[in-house]
């Protein structure tokens, strides 16, 4: 039985970097999120702040728009992606992605360039804006993950 959407509004930016932090200390082994949205809508954000919190420290986070995929050596790896210029979904197979759904935590943006590949347990991320924030909709994910993100960011408001 699926679990209901969580919902997150994010009044700014801090509230998004809050957002990839509290992801960052729930997150394990073959976790994957997608995180779908319009350009500029916070994705790369996001994926920025927690990466800075599994590193353990302020690190230059380059998007992955031009290099596809950029890895991080952490327990475990990270791996941060950014399909958008992906025509096929056979050329995730290429980047070795596949592989590294349960190896690392990875964070898909553009998602849908990945067809069926997607993990099924994966938590689905939508960032879209609204008034001067953003809003926040996850969906998905292993079991308890979504009720614990929810516990920890009710505890850190």
């Amino acid at each position: 039985m699926p679990f209901a959407p969580l919902t997150l509004f994010l009044p700014d930016e801090a509230a998004t970097t809050r957002l990839g932090v509290v992801l960052a200390q729930l997150l394990q082994q073959g976790d994957t999120i997608l995180l779908a949205g319009s350009i500029g809508a916070g994705k790369t954000h996001l994926s920025r702040a927690l990466i800075r919190a599994r590193l353990e420290r302020d690190e230059d986070i380059p998007s992955p728009t031009f290099t596809l995929i950029q890895t991080y050596a952490t327990t475990p790896e990270i791996w941060h992606a950014d399909l958008y210029r992906l025509s096929h979904s056979d050329e995730v197979l290429e980047l070795g992605l596949d592989a590294a759904f349960d190896t690392a935590i990875c964070l898909v943006e553009w998602p849908d360039r990945l067809g069926d590949l997607a993990p099924s347990d994966a938590i689905s991320l939508t960032l879209s804006q609204e008034s001067e924030g953003r809003r926040a909709v996850l969906t998905g994910g292993r079991l308890g993950l979504l009720q614990g993100l929810e516990a920890a960011w009710a505890k850190n408001e």
